[in-house]
């Protein structure tokens, strides 16, 4: 019983370590995900005029999910600025043609696929650490949350984009939705591998043994 208490309290340290893992989960894959298909699938000066595949930003900028310009010039009355992208210089901007450049709508929805993609990953870790059905939403909530306030300083604007904002809840839905079912699935199988273990034959035996007794007292 004392076990049980245990398991079943409020431990701080337990979910701040949670929440930091699955965090951290998220974003390793997202890693692992993006720089190969940005690498494959976009527009290749694009994605050098933004830092290249592995920038930061390619994570972290929720402009770059957008499909909107991250990158702002130092003097917006020169021929040649200085292009910065979450606070590092990535290049240099010819007026006259970064229109052509600057946007590429194929990186958009790379980032948007690599999204689905890490939350389909986002459901295992779930599934693994939290393990309880009535912690999967708030667990997940907490995840975007966090990347919302991440994303948000890191560009150093609130994300506007419906585009954006559809993402998140659809990988919300998901991960709330799969992972809950796959958690309450596990839970019936144990409670009925529990009700058919030695305990309850043994149990049923008891009652067998005192319902004989009772027959031949009669």
């Amino acid at each position: 019983m004392a076990k049980q208490n245990a398991s079943s309290g409020w431990d701080p340290v337990l979910i701040i370590s949670q929440i930091i893992s699955i965090q951290t989960l998220h974003y390793v894959t997202l890693a692992f995900l993006i720089p190969p298909l940005l690498s494959l699938f976009a527009e290749p000066s694009s994605l050098d005029y933004e830092g290249g595949a592995t920038n930061v930003g390619m994570i972290m900028d929720w402009r770059q999910m957008a499909g909107r310009p991250t990158s702002t010039s130092s003097d917006p009355w020169a021929t040649l600025n200085s292009v910065w992208s979450g606070g590092k210089q990535v290049g240099v901007d010819d007026i006259e043609t970064h229109w052509l450049t600057r946007i590429d709508p194929r990186r958009g929805w790379i980032i948007a696929v690599c999204w689905l993609g890490a939350s389909c990953a986002d459901i295992y870790c779930l599934y693994s650490l939290i393990r309880r059905p009535r912690l999967v939403l708030d667990f997940t909530l907490t995840l975007l949350f966090n990347h919302l306030l991440l994303t948000t300083y890191y560009s150093a604007a609130v994300p506007t984009s419906l585009f954006f904002w559809l993402v998140m809840i659809i990988s919300a839905v998901m991960i709330v939705v799969v992972t809950e079912q796959l958690c309450v699935r596990r839970e019936m199988q144990e409670g009925l591998a529990v009700n058919t273990g030695p305990a309850s034959r043994g149990s049923e035996d008891g009652n067998e043994v005192e319902m004989g007794t009772l027959l031949r007292r009669d």
